[in-house]
């Protein structure tokens, strides 16, 4: 079997940053993956579960009602190695395209207070598993990395 397209990325030389993972035809439209990697793999620790989920809860909130681009969110969610997120857009963009939306949804998980959206036993599967302080810190992290990103944190590594 081919190895899918984000195992080829050099995840050693791979640092925090926001990337286009990859560009998918689907009918007459492009959807664009992005890669939001909040942590270094392999070199800084993981996020725990429970700030990947309220971060989840909280930017996938945000993204569907953002004005602008509320209609070109398809999904949004967390990778399974718990470094970071994966965002599908459609359009065929760039990390530039994109930068705007990501700084604002991560500015808005860092000044997050009061109750989660979708935090109760009637909407979510896991509901307990959910820290807002750790939540609120990797949303400062990410935004802050984001307000200077060069080319070095919106171009995959060769």
């Amino acid at each position: 079997m081919e190895k899918i397209t984000s195992f080829t990325i050099d995840h050693i030389k791979l640092q925090p940053g926001l990337y286009v993972s990859r560009k998918d035809p689907v009918g007459g439209e492009i959807v664009t993956t992005f890669d939001l990697r909040l942590t270094s793999p392999n070199e800084e620790p993981v996020m725990n579960t429970a700030e990947v989920h309220a971060m989840e809860h909280i930017a996938a909130t945000f993204l569907r009602n953002e004005p602008a681009w509320k209609d070109k969110v398809l999904y949004f969610g967390p990778m399974g190695c718990r470094t970071g997120f994966y965002l599908l857009l459609k359009g065929d963009l760039s990390s530039r395209d994109a930068l705007p939306l990501v700084k604002d949804c991560f500015r808005y998980i860092a000044n997050y207070q009061g109750e989660i959206p979708g935090a109760s036993a009637k909407d979510c599967g896991n509901y307990l598993d959910m820290n807002l302080p750790m939540a609120n810190y990797w949303g400062r992290k990410y935004a802050e990395l984001l307000e200077h990103a060069d080319d070095s944190r919106l171009v995959y590594p060769e």
